[in-house]
Formats: structure tokens, sequence, C-alpha cells
């Protein structure tokens, strides 16, 4: 198997790591609070980071800054929004809920929402772009 990286940026100098590898570790609180410390989370409503990527799965960990909305977001694959911290509001076609730490939705294909962070907020998003056996 191939090691994958994701290379150090101008915005992210510190950001060479392995994204894909016969494991990954993840350290969320780590990347929580590195995420916190960047300038983009001073300067934007929100700051995000992928932890592990492959062709079918990325998992990411996003900030977002109190009323931050991801809008209108639909994604060809399934999709788990789980909080790890602080409180969103997801709008579905269905309707309007809210989500607590430790608490997590799954959508399946192409299911259009959005989400608002009610409080600052840290997510952990994990989508899978394999189609779904029905």
């Amino acid at each position: 198997m191939e090691i994958k990286r994701n290379e150090a940026t101008l915005n992210r100098p510190m950001g060479d790591r392995v994204i894909d590898a016969p494991y990954v570790f993840t350290d969320i609180p780590t990347f929580i609070r590195q995420l916190k410390d960047e300038e983009a989370w001073e300067k934007n409503d929100r700051n995000g980071i992928t932890v592990f990527k492959t062709n079918h799965l990325a998992i990411v960990v996003t900030v977002l800054h109190k009323g931050a909305i991801l809008s209108e977001n639909e994604i060809d694959g399934l999709v788990s929004i789980q909080v790890l911290e602080g409180k969103v509001k997801v709008t579905t076609a269905d309707g309007d809920f809210d989500l607590r730490e430790m608490q997590l939705v799954n959508l399946h294909h192409c299911q259009q929402h959005s989400i608002e962070a009610l409080k600052d907020s840290a997510l952990l998003i994990t989508n899978c772009s394999v189609p779904a056996i029905n």
C-alpha cells in the first residue's frame, strides 16, 4: 500500500502528515486545538482539516464559530456528522433538529442539508462515497 501524505502549505506550514496508510492514528483533541490556534480560525467563521482520506472515504475535523453556516450541502455518498463540542442545527428537507455534544446524524446519498453552529462547535464529518447497497 502506498502511504499518502498531505503536504504543508503557507497557511499550515506544519501540515505535512499521513492521511492514508495501513493505519492512521488521529488525536482529535490535538487537531481541534490546532484548528483553533490557526490564523484561519481568527479570520473566518470556520476551519477544518482532513485527517483521513482514501478514494472512497474522507474524515474531516471542522470547527465552526457560533453563527457559521455550511449551507445547502449535498454529498454524493453517505455522510455522518458528529458533534464533538458545542451545538449545531441541521436542516434537511424533512425539517430542522439540534445536535448536541456526542450526538450524530447519518445521511444517505444526495440528502441536501445545512449545518448552523448555535455555539462555537467542533464536528467530525465522515463522507463515504461508495454507493449504498439496497
